[in-house]
């Protein structure tokens, strides 16, 4: 009896054994799981505002500087007058928008690279050394992809236009330069803070217009609308020809050429290079609707981009359903495209490289105060975004645009550039528009691929044009 009783017991404990077991591993796998997310996040758990290890770190270490592709200074900090750091932006205004600032929510690179500029990695006898002065242990630096000779070039060549410009190498991703105007001082940014964000005008000045600000992409879509139409006749697009009488009408939508202009007897690469919107209207409206969705798809219209600095998505859809007159301007950038010169920069740099997107980056590495590497990045390709003979297509038609078309203030050079230029109209009660360019050269060998947008200033060709010019003519030391 007393046997059977015990072995009743045991049964009926066995339950509980196989909870506590179960309920213990549970609890090991929250811990560990914890403990890897915490590993694995641990930039952006330390760049949570309400983490405060930030503060502890920082009383500790002095933030490291934010350096240059050649090594010159853009951002780095010094004890004040009252002892406290202060940071210090020696280019001022040039870096303000990509190099951004270390307060007020962080921006820029100051964010991106905050994780890193506010831990050392010094070794331990320098941080005796440095106890026993009482100083601050020195932050790790973060190394950019930035050219100072570019930007400088670019941000100069801007003048006081509100605009963009994004300059990147086509062949790694790299961010050379990038400016946003109106711009601000980084230095000032915290004393200026509340009258920035009050200002009502259209300046905007803490927004990044080179990933942020959207426009109508105007005729530097015709890449985008040229690329569905070689996907949907690859056999005999060249065979397409376009009487251009200055505008074009269907079920009593119209589309105009720029001022009226009459282009003639076109085909399809003439059609490109003189910017014919009429010739283009045509074009769209006999596309197919799901080749010309899927291109948009393809192109990352309404699709998250792989850039890290802050960006607003492009738009640009068509369907069955959408009408006629909204494809005529779909075709030639205008009606509800809208588009950043971030994303016409990744969408051209691919082009340049045979259809293949690099994922576009501004840090290269990360180095400890005495040198030596914490962490470095790399190339890396992101996505096909077309084939490489279609790129090599819509090569050979950009380098139509410099040479027979609307681009030839860049024609006859050291190098040969191809590209797109653009005059997107803004407002629909004016023929206000923006000023748009976006190419690359050299033309057989990409190296550099430029886009730019200066608003309310009229034609790309007459405006952004000569900008590329200045921009390109630095970089091959062609001045």
């Amino acid at each position: 009896m007393q046997r059977e009783g015990n072995k009743k017991k045991r049964i009926r404990s066995y339950p509980i054994v196989i909870l506590s077991v179960f309920y213990a591993a549970l609890f090991c796998l929250m811990l560990g799981y914890i403990a890897c997310y915490s590993y694995t996040n641990r930039q952006v758990l330390m760049d949570n505002s309400y983490n405060t290890r930030q503060q502890i770190l920082l009383k500790q270490n002095r933030r490291g500087s934010i350096l240059s592709r050649d090594g010159e200074v853009l951002a780095y900090s010094e004890a004040g007058d009252d002892g406290k750091d202060v940071r210090r932006y020696p280019y001022g205004k040039e870096f303000a928008h990509v190099v951004g600032y270390s307060v007020n929510g962080k921006a820029g690179i100051e964010s991106l690279a905050y994780y890193y500029l506010i831990n050392t990695s010094i070794d331990l006898s320098d941080k005796v050394a440095l106890d026993t002065k009482g100083d601050k242990y020195p932050g790790d630096n973060c190394v950019t992809t930035l050219d100072v000779n570019l930007q400088e070039v670019s941000y100069n060549a801007l003048s006081a236009r509100k605009g963009a410009i994004v300059v990147t190498n086509p062949r790694t991703g790299e961010i050379l330069a990038m400016v946003s105007k109106p711009d601000f001082e980084p230095a000032n940014i915290e004393a200026e803070w509340d009258s920035l964000l009050a200002d009502k005008s259209t300046d905007a000045k803490l927004l990044n217009r080179a990933t942020q600000g959207l426009y109508p992409p105007g005729s530097t879509f015709k890449i985008v609308t040229s690329l569905a139409y070689i996907k949907e006749h690859p056999q005999d697009f060249e065979n397409y020809r376009f009487t251009c009488s200055g505008n074009f009408s269907v079920d009593d939508e119209r589309i105009s050429c720029y001022h009226g202009e009459t282009h003639g007897s076109l085909d399809f690469t003439k059609s490109f290079a003189k910017s014919c919107n009429s010739s283009f209207a045509n074009i769209g409206v006999g596309l197919s609707r799901k080749v010309f969705s899927r291109t948009l798809d393809q192109l990352l219209f309404g699709k998250e981009l792989p850039v890290d600095l802050l960006y607003s998505k492009s738009s640009a859809s068509v369907d069955e359903s959408t009408s006629v007159g909204d494809v005529m301007q779909l075709s030639i950038g205008q009606g509800a495209t809208s588009i950043t010169p971030m994303h016409l920069n990744m969408i051209t740099s691919a082009v340049a490289n045979g259809g293949m997107l690099m994922k576009p980056y501004v840090i290269s590495g990360i180095v400890s105060a005495d040198g030596k590497s914490v962490k470095s990045y790399s190339p890396g390709s992101y996505k096909r975004l077309m084939s490489a003979q279609q790129a090599d297509i819509l090569t050979g038609m950009m380098v139509d645009v410099v040479e027979s078309g609307t681009a030839s203030r860049l024609k006859g050079l050291s190098y040969t550039a191809a590209g797109k230029t653009g005059s997107a109209e803004f407002n629909t009660s004016s023929s206000d528009s923006h000023a748009w360019f976006t190419g690359f050269a050299p033309a057989d060998d990409p190296q550099i691929c430029v886009t730019i947008i200066v608003e309310n200033a009229g034609s790309g060709g007459s405006f952004a044009v000569p900008i590329a010019k200045r921009i390109f003519d630095a970089y091959f030391g062609a001045e």
